[in-house]
């Protein structure tokens, strides 16, 4: 609303003109009557007011100091004002700042106090910043003829101050005085009505800079302050928007547009200027790839919908508020299911192993007895929400963690939750295993945190038994022992377990995914003995799921092996690698089996087997789980189904496990559970209108016979409405004076438009309402159109609704068939894994072990399986150690570097693990005795989130070998004592080979470079216990060309350095010791500076000489006391056999 006298001149006369001060209250005769009755000095301290009112926009902002200032000015001192005015571009930048926090309180009681402003009562804080020039003399003959001049001029100096104010910076400046100030300058009428017009024009804009909130502003605010770590996903209209901090840092992740804008989530004064939130957005379409992208980086994200629709809303009593919005969905990492692909497709960071998308709790507490944190009780927890596998574990650990790590590195899970307060150990190792994108899991881990109250065990088990009462009930009264038997189990866990279960019940809960914990058939210890356990040194050094060069999956055993069809498939084998076989009765059965299909290869029942595998292209795993938790699509479940249902018919002529037509029972029990669901995906798809579900039509989903009463009655609505419009046809001709009923027709969308010639328009109501037009039609819609499809879409929304009630009630009855279902899967995912064994079986130089009931390693030509996969030649070699008396069962292994020693044993630890899944292995025969377990000790590397050297890891992981190995266990150690001194260094390598040999008498392959170390064998050379053997090379003189510096001529017959000889590595395994490690051969290939190799060769036969000869003293001594015959003899005869056999 303008003002009524904005038409004046607009011509500017001086600067000092523009800036003179003027009267609101002068508008009017009566206003200025009031001024022109009160004495000169009276008469200038209204104007001055009024015209600091007009100067408002250049006015500091909030400061008190400078508020007195200018409620002080009466005195009409021009100059102060005029220098106000040169200051205005930084005051505007003031004003900015603060406009969100104004207080305007005490600016509104300036009127009260206006009245009696007088020159006399300046301030002495304010005195100072009086202009005191001769300007003031004048000053009083002056303000009368500028009172006149500001009544005729006011609109040009309005319309001046506009112009001023746009260019300073925009309409921002001042307008938050105006609104203060205006009502306090006069009581008047007019004042006020002009108030009235200025808030009517500036509403919108004011809300928003003063900080006012829109109500959906407030709605989003409320929700993200109680889920602040979670990244908000609002639906807005088409859209989805994220809002403040979180838009910064979807843009980020996403790639797409920010818009600047507030990012905090407090009323802080840093942002006070910023007028709304930052914001980003993307269309509605775009939602599960944005999701799974934000999820795969790491990110707790919450969906917020809309779950009002628009003409429910139309209808209902709340139609002016904003539309309701509730937070719908919340995903992790490990709690992602509402996509059948998972987190697989994503383009997330990748290159480590793919994460199994386990969700894994931990809880622990001191060991009994144990004051520090040496010793801990831990329990955990892992559940794995795609599937619906638990895996739960209660133990004891020591101060290396060792336990903990096995199992992280196990279950891998793609996120953690803590219960309480861990140890320093525990959190350094979780930090470790969780804090870098190319960790041991893949990808960086999430890690959430929650309280662990003194009561936390008590209130769990309440928790915990609360949780499955029901489901104790229904069980009873249902009368089945396994399940019932299962269900004991679970609420008998452990107290740690019992915790961790507790906790992730709850935690569970907010994703809606707490119901995986009723499918207690799934439970399942980590530590059962069925299964050999391989440690997380042994995981790592045999690359049994990642290599250890770059972390992904090529060149690992799994990779090795894993020639699935199906990812449900896959899945199982990965469980297969990392927990192979004790018992020898299911493992000759796995064995059977695949020998049986390698057997079968092409033969028309495996062609027809692996067609049905190689045809199932979904994920039936997931999909089961999916329509589980009420989360499937009506594509996907059309899809599952279908999938099921083919499964089913292949083999529907099997009725027992006999007329599979295998000879294996795994193969013939496995094929005769997938008949048995046929009758029960039949009853499911009967239901269906298959076209529908492929389109997801969720109106016509239902065949007509199965749809509920609320779908029928909406679509009978609906119809009926139809019809009313069919026959208001006829009403509207009439009004249209037409003898034939009118023709609807749609136009950008809009339905049930009457089309109208412009000629004809004489005879439309006015009731009518003019929808759009052209220049020869117009298009109306009735009042009774109106009506009737504002009633059509109440009845389509509500249809809506009842459409999803209605699928969510259909996967709630098939979930109650999740049992057989599952059962069917896992037999689909046994046959896929013995094919996939099957396949390696017909690779090239595989044989079928065999296994006894001694502990032994009987190898013939045996091969690395990932190496020879990757190189083109692998020399094969044999192994031969036992625990039966007079047999060896330890190896000590010399020989040059770079030699194979590594290969070498680790090659034997794989044939025996490869053996144990149920594998062929690659060898001219193998004969194996189960083993329970295989530690290794490789390589050399400090821990510095443990503050452990290198040499400190190697003592405390032997440690740990040495405590847990048996008489059935194979143990690896890989150059012990290498990070300390050499006499350390050998006395300590030299004990354990012993106390393994002696004591704990199990399997050892033990790699040193130390050659004293071959003095250990002669100890045990009566029962051959403990064999030295090497690594064959042959070593040929290089050329005699180039001199070695520093070498006299005379030791010119004694160059024997490895840096003079061209080394050939055999790769071969021999009897003996290698006497050399030829070091200065792997400096060469290493293309160590030649001058670097030169020296070190001298100073190599330096020490070589000097320790010849200081041993020949020695020996010459001991000759010389046994020639004497001193006491001792027997003691002296063997040193000196024993020195003259290391000379």
């Amino acid at each position: 609303m303008g003002k009524p006298v904005v038409s004046q001149p607009k011509t500017q006369k001086s600067i000092s003109s523009f800036f003179t001060p003027k009267s609101v209250t002068s508008s009017t005769p009566s206003q200025r009557s009031q001024p022109s009755q009160d004495p000169p000095p009276v008469l200038k301290e209204p104007n001055l007011y009024d015209a600091e009112s007009d100067e408002e926009p250049i006015r500091p902002a909030t400061n008190g100091t400078k508020r007195a200032l200018t409620e002080d000015l009466n005195g009409g001192n021009t100059g102060i004002v005029e220098r106000l005015a040169k200051r205005a571009k930084g005051v505007d930048e003031e004003t900015g700042s603060s406009s969100f926090f104004a207080e305007p309180e005490p600016e509104l009681e300036l009127p009260k106090t206006k009245p009696t402003f007088s020159r006399l009562k300046i301030s002495p804080r304010t005195e100072k910043y009086l202009y005191s020039s001769s300007a003031q003399a004048p000053s009083s003959a002056s303000i009368p003829e500028e009172e006149e001049e500001d009544d005729g001029e006011k609109a040009r100096k309005a319309e001046l101050h506009k112009k001023w104010v746009k260019r300073m910076g925009g309409a921002a400046i001042g307008r938050r005085w105006d609104r203060e100030e205006t009502p306090a300058e006069e009581g008047d009428d007019d004042d006020e009505e002009e108030e009235e017009a200025r808030p009517a024009k500036k509403a919108p804009k004011k809300g928003a800079k003063t900080g006012k909130l829109t109500p959906m502003e407030l709605q989003v605010l409320d929700i993200k302050r109680k889920h602040m770590d979670t990244l908000l996903i609002i639906e807005v209209g088409y859209k989805f928007r994220f809002f403040g901090e979180d838009a910064r840092i979807a843009a980020k992740e996403l790639g797409i547009v920010c818009i600047p804008g507030r990012f905090r989530y407090d009323e802080h004064p840093s942002e006070a200027h910023l007028k709304k939130f930052a914001s980003a957005s993307f269309p509605v379409h775009r939602l599960p790839v944005h999701t799974k992208r934000l999820v795969a980086a790491g990110h707790k994200v919450g969906i917020v919908r809309q779950i009002e629709t628009a003409a429910l809303k139309k209808a209902g009593d709340n139609r002016n508020t904003p539309f309701i919005r509730k937070l719908t969905n919340v995903y992790t990492k490990g709690t992602y299911v509402d996509d059948i692909e998972g987190l697989g497709s994503t383009d997330a960071p990748t290159g480590g192993a793919p994460a199994t998308g386990y969700l894994l709790c931990i809880t622990e507490a001191k060991a009994k007895g144990w004051g520090t944190d040496e010793k801990v009780d831990v329990g955990l927890l892992a559940v794995q929400p795609a599937t619906g596998d638990i895996i739960y574990d209660t133990f004891e650990d020591g101060f290396m963690r060792s336990e903990i790590e096995t199992r992280l590195l196990h279950i891998a899970p793609c996120e953690f939750l803590l219960v309480g307060e861990l140890t320093k150990a525990t959190d350094k190792l979780v930090q470790h295993l969780s804090g870098s994108n190319l960790n041991v899991f893949g990808d960086t881990i999430r890690v959430e945190r929650v309280d662990k109250g003194k009561t936390m065990a008590a209130e769990a088990y309440s928790h915990v038994a609360q949780f499955y009462a029901d489901k104790l009930k229904a069980q009873k009264d249902s009368g089945n022992e396994r399940e019932q038997m299962l269900l004991d189990k679970v609420l008998k866990l452990p107290e740690q377990a019992t915790i961790c279960l507790s906790a992730m019940i709850t935690h569970m809960t907010e994703y809606g995914l707490e119901h995986v914990f009723d499918l207690t058939t799934y439970f399942q210890s980590f530590s059962a003995r069925s299964h050999m356990l391989l440690n997380g040194n042994t995981l790592t050094s045999l690359e049994i799921y990642q290599n250890q060069t770059d972390h992904s999956e090529k060149g690992s055993l799994f990779w090795t092996l894993d020639k699935t069809q199906t990812r449900f498939g896959q899945r199982l084998l990965r469980k297969w690698v990392g927990r192979p076989l004790l018992d020898q009765t299911r493992l000759e059965e796995r064995v059977a089996a695949v020998e049986e299909l390698k057997d079968g290869h092409q033969t028309i029942k495996l062609d027809k087997l692996q067609a049905l595998l190689r045809n199932i292209k979904s994920d039936l795993e997931r999909s089961l789980i999916r329509i589980y938790y009420g989360k499937c699509t009506r594509p996907e479940l059309l899809t599952a189904l279908q999938t099921l249902q083919r499964i089913a018919n292949e083999y529907a002529n099997v009725k027992t496990p006999s007329d599979a037509g295998f000879t294996s029972p795994l193969i013939n029990e496995a094929i005769a559970t997938l008949p048995t669901i046929g009758d029960t995906v039949i009853f499911f798809l009967d239901q269906i209108n298959a076209e529908a579900a492929r389109t997801d039509d969720k109106y016509a989903f239902f065949r007509e016979e199965h749809e509920t009463e609320d779908i029928t009655d909406h679509k009978l609505g609906i119809a009926a409405v139809e019809q009313e419009l069919s026959a208001h046809r006829s009403n509207a001709a009439k009004v249209l004076k037409k003898s034939k009923p009118v023709s609807y027709i749609t136009v950008a969308g809009i339905e049930y438009l009457i089309e109208v010639p412009n000629s004809d328009l004489k005879n439309i109501p006015a009731s009518w309402s003019k929808i759009s037009g052209t220049k020869k039609v117009s298009r109306f819609h009735t009042p009774e159109v109106v009506k009737m499809l504002r009633e059509r879409d109440q009845h389509k929304e509500s249809l809506s609704a009842a459409c999803d009630t209605a699928f969510k009630s259909f996967l709630a009855t098939i979930s109650t068939h999740y049992a057989p279902l599952r059962d069917a899967i896992a037999s689909l995912s046994t046959l896929d894994c013995l094919l996939s064994l099957s396949h390696v079986a017909l690779l090239p130089g595989y044989v079928k072990p065999t296994f006894s009931p001694i502990t032994e390693i009987s190898v013939v030509d045996g091969r690395h399986p990932m190496v020879e996969a990757l190189l083109p030649t692998y020399i094969p070699n044999s192994t031969s150690l036992s625990t039966t008396p007079g047999s060896t069962r330890a190896l000590l292994i010399t020989g040059p570097n770079m030699g194979g020693k590594s290969s070498y044993v680790r090659q034997t630890a794989l044939i025996c693990i490869l053996a144990q899944i149920g594998s062929f292995v690659p060898a001219t025969s193998a004969r194996l005795g189960l083993l329970d377990s295989i530690h290794t000790r490789m390589g050399a590397f400090d821990s510095l989130f443990t503050n452990q050297s290198t040499f400190m890891v190697e003592l405390s992981e032997t440690a740990a070998i040495l405590k847990s190995a048996t008489e059935r266990s194979l143990v690896i150690l890989d150059e012990l004592g290498r990070g300390t001194s050499t006499h350390d260094g050998v006395a300590i390598a030299g004990s354990v080979l012993d106390w393994v040999v002696r004591e704990t008498k199990c399997l050892c392959l033990f790699i040193t470079h130390y050659q004293a170390l071959a003095g250990v064998a002669r100890g045990f050379e009566k029962n051959k216990e403990l064999r030295n053997v090497h690594m064959k090379f042959t070593a040929t003189r290089a050329s005699d060309s180039r001199r070695i510096s520093d070498v006299d001529i005379e030791d010119e017959v004694e160059r024997e350095a490895d840096g003079d000889e061209e080394i050939t590595f055999l790769y071969e395994v021999g009897e003996g010791v290698a006497h050399r490690s030829y070091g200065l051969n792997v400096a060469r290939l290493a293309h160590v500076p030649r001058s670097v190799i030169e020296k070190a060769a001298f100073k190599s036969r330096e020490l070589e000489t000097s320790m010849k000869q200081k041993k020949l003293s020695a020996l010459s001594t001991l000759m010389a006391d046994m020639i004497s015959g001193k006491s001792g003899a027997d003691e002296r005869l063997e040193q000196l056999i024993v020195g003259i056999d290391e000379l």
